[in-house]
C-alpha cells in the first residue's frame, strides 16, 4: 500500500492501519474500538451477515469487494451462529437504510450492537489487489467518533499480532457442551423447520471446530439427528453417543495446530472404519490424518462464485469458499485420491478414501450466503449411513 499521512483526514473516523505503516482512512461505524487480525476479501455479492457470524471468519477482517454492504438490513434468521466472529468490516460506500421485508434493523446498528467494526468509504478494489499481490496482511481496523487515532501505535500493534499459522482457533470458537440439534432448511414465510430431525434415521456426531448452523440443518434436511459434540471430545467421547457417522465441520485457525488434538481422534475413528464427512477445516484435519500436508495459501479463497471441477465426471459445481489454507494434493497417499478441484488455481478442493469410507470437500456445500449446487454432499453422506453400522 501508499504512504498515508499519520494524521487523519478531515471527516475521517475510521482507519485500517497495516502492519507496514499503511493508513487507509474512512468513517467508522458499529462499535468503536479497535481490533488486530489478518485483512482478507471477500468476492460474495449477498450473505454479508452469514459472513460475519460464520466462526471460519475469527481472527479476520474482512474487505467486501461488493460496494453496496448492509442495503438489505439484518435479521436474526441470517446468521450462522450466536454472535458474530469476524472482527470488523471494510466496505465502499455508507451503509444505508434496510430495503428488504424481511430486514428487522440496520447493518450497522446490529454490528454495533454485536461489538463488531465498520469501517466505509475505502477503495475496497485496491486493497483487494494489494491483497491479491502481496498476500494477507496483519492490521487494525478502529473507530472513533472524534477522529484521533495512534497511527504509530496501531501499526505496532500490527507488526505484533503473531497471524493465523501456527494458531487454534477452533477451541476458541467451539461449543464447550454436546448438544443435540433438530431444525431443518429455511422456506419463505415459514423460516427454519423446526423438530425436522428424524429419530429413526441416521445418528450424525458432529465435531464443532467452528460449524455453521446450515451445516446442521443440511444433515438434518437429508434424514439424520445429529449431536454435536466439542472440537476437543475424544474418541472415547465421540463413540459415546454410538454415531453412525462423523462430520467434521469447517472452522477458523491453522489446521496444523487444531490436529494437535483433532488429528488422533480422527485417525482412530478411521482405524475403526467410521464412516467421516468433512467440511473446509473439516477436510483439512482429514487430510493430516491421513498423513497428507497443509500449507498457508498466498490470499486464500473467500467468496459465493468459485468453480470447482468434479474429477470423476468433469462436471463444474459453483461454490461457496472460505479459507486461507489447502491440503497439498502432491502430498496425498496412496489410498486417498482426488474428488474436485478449484477451477481458479488447481489447488485440492475435494478428496475421499479409496480403502474407508471417509470423503471431504474444501469448499462449503451448505452454502449460506452461495449457490446449491452442493447440496448432493449432505443427502450422499447421509444415505450411506445405516443405523447401528
Amino acid at each position: 500500500m501508499a504512504d498515508t499521512p499519520a494524521r487523519a483526514p478531515e471527516g475521517a473516523t475510521g482507519v485500517l492501519v497495516l502492519a507496514d505503516g499503511s493508513a487507509i482512512w474512512g468513517r467508522g461505524f458499529g462499535a468503536e474500538g479497535e481490533a488486530v487480525g489478518e485483512v482478507c476479501f471477500n468476492t460474495a455479492m449477498t450473505g454479508y451477515q452469514e459472513v460475519m457470524t460464520d466462526p471460519s471468519y475469527a481472527g479476520q477482517i474482512v474487505n467486501f469487494t461488493f460496494p453496496h454492504i448492509g442495503n438489505v438490513g439484518a435479521n436474526p434468521e441470517d446468521v450462522e451462529a450466536t454472535n458474530p466472529f469476524a472482527l470488523g468490516c471494510v466496505v465502499r460506500e455508507d451503509v444505508t437504510d434496510p430495503s428488504n421485508f424481511r430486514a428487522t434493523g440496520r447493518f450497522d446498528a446490529w454490528l454495533k450492537a454485536n461489538g463488531r467494526i465498520g469501517l466505509a468509504g475505502v477503495d475496497t478494489r485496491a486493497l483487494t489487489r494489494a491483497i491479491r499481490i502481496h498476500g494477507a496482511p496483519n492490521g487494525v481496523i478502529a473507530h472513533n467518533a472524534k477522529g484521533e487515532f495512534d497511527v504509530v501505535g496501531l501499526a505496532a500493534k500490527a507488526r505484533a499480532w503473531p497471524g493465523l499459522e501456527g494458531m487454534d482457533l477452533a477451541r476458541e470458537v467451539s461449543t464447550l457442551q454436546t448438544y443435540k440439534w433438530d431444525d431443518g432448511l429455511w422456506t419463505m414465510g415459514e423460516g427454519y423447520a423446526t423438530h425436522a430431525a428424524n429419530p429413526d434415521g441416521p445418528h450424525v456426531v458432529a465435531i464443532d471446530y467452528g460449524l455453521k448452523r446450515n451445516i446442521l440443518r443440511n444433515l438434518v434436511a437429508a434424514g439424520a439427528h445429529v449431536t454435536v459434540v466439542p472440537a476437543t471430545a475424544t474418541f472415547e467421547e465421540v463413540m459415546a453417543h454410538q454415531p453412525d457417522g462423523v462430520f467434521l465441520s469447517n472452522g477458523p485457525g491453522d489446521p496444523a495446530a487444531t490436529g494437535a488434538y483433532a488429528v488422533p481422534v480422527i485417525r482412530h475413528l478411521l482405524d475403526v472404519g467410521k464412516p467421516i464427512f468433512g467440511i473446509c477445516l473439516g477436510h483439512q484435519l482429514l487430510g493430516l490424518a491421513i498423513g497428507g500436508k497443509t500449507s498457508k495459501m498466498h490470499q486464500g479463497h473467500r467468496g459465493a462464485n468459485h468453480p470447482v471441477k468434479r474429477t470423476d465426471d468433469g462436471r463444474v459445481e459453483i461454490t461457496s469458499m472460505n479459507h486461507g489454507f489447502a491440503v497439498e494434493a502432491d502430498s496425498l497417499p496412496a489410498n486417498a485420491e482426488a474428488t474436485h478441484v478449484s477451477l481458479f488455481d488447481g489447488s485440492l478442493a475435494g478428496l475421499r478414501l479409496k480403502d474407508r469410507p471417509a470423503f471431504s470437500v474444501q469448499y462449503h456445500p451448505e452454502a449460506s450466503p452461495g449457490p446449491q449446487d452442493s447440496h448432493y454432499l449432505f443427502e450422499q453422506f447421509v444415505s450411506q449411513l445405516r443405523p447401528g453400522t
